[in-house]
Order: C-alpha cells, then structure tokens, then sequence
C-alpha cells in the first residue's frame, strides 16, 4: 500500500471507494475512524462522510516523520461490517 504524504499543517479531505462486490447491493449504515498511534500532535479525523459507496474524512496535525494507519470500519444496511486502511506519513515540506 503506497503512504498518502501529508504535510503536518495541511488539513486534507481522503475518501476511499467501497468495491461493489463487498456491498453486494447492501448500503453503508455506519462509518468510523480510528486513528494509530492515537498520540497527541498526532492526525486526527474530523468531518467524517458516506457517500454512495465511498467513506471519507478530513485528516489534519500530524507529527513530522511519523506514519499513522488511519482505519475506517463500515456497518452495511445487511448486518454485515468491513475494515479497510489508508497509510498516511507525514512530512513537513
């Protein structure tokens, strides 16, 4: 997985697209994010979205030469739930 380069002073809108054979014709109920290393100074997610078939949040901060996972887990109008990652490494430009 390629780390999305994110500057510590940028605050930046991500969105990741959900494949269609995950939903299976199910819509996205729920989303939320985690952010790893929950640490202070460090990204954090804001204005979380759904729309359609893509999840997305704001992502700002962050610490210079640190990576960070930021996590997003869906609840399907089915039952079912889904976990997927983005990498984000943070580099002062």
């Amino acid at each position: 997985m390629t780390p999305i380069l994110k500057d510590p002073d940028a605050d930046l809108r991500y969105a990741m697209r959900w494949p269609d054979a995950l939903l299976d014709g199910a819509t996205i109920a729920a989303a939320s994010w985690a952010i790893e290393p929950d640490e202070p100074g460090g990204v954090t997610a804001s204005a979380d979205f759904i729309d359609g078939s893509e999840t997305g949040a704001r992502f700002s901060g962050g610490i210079a030469g640190r990576v960070y996972r930021a996590a997003c887990h869906i609840d399907l109008s089915d039952g079912c739930a889904a976990d997927r990652s983005l990498v984000i490494r943070v580099e002062q430009v």
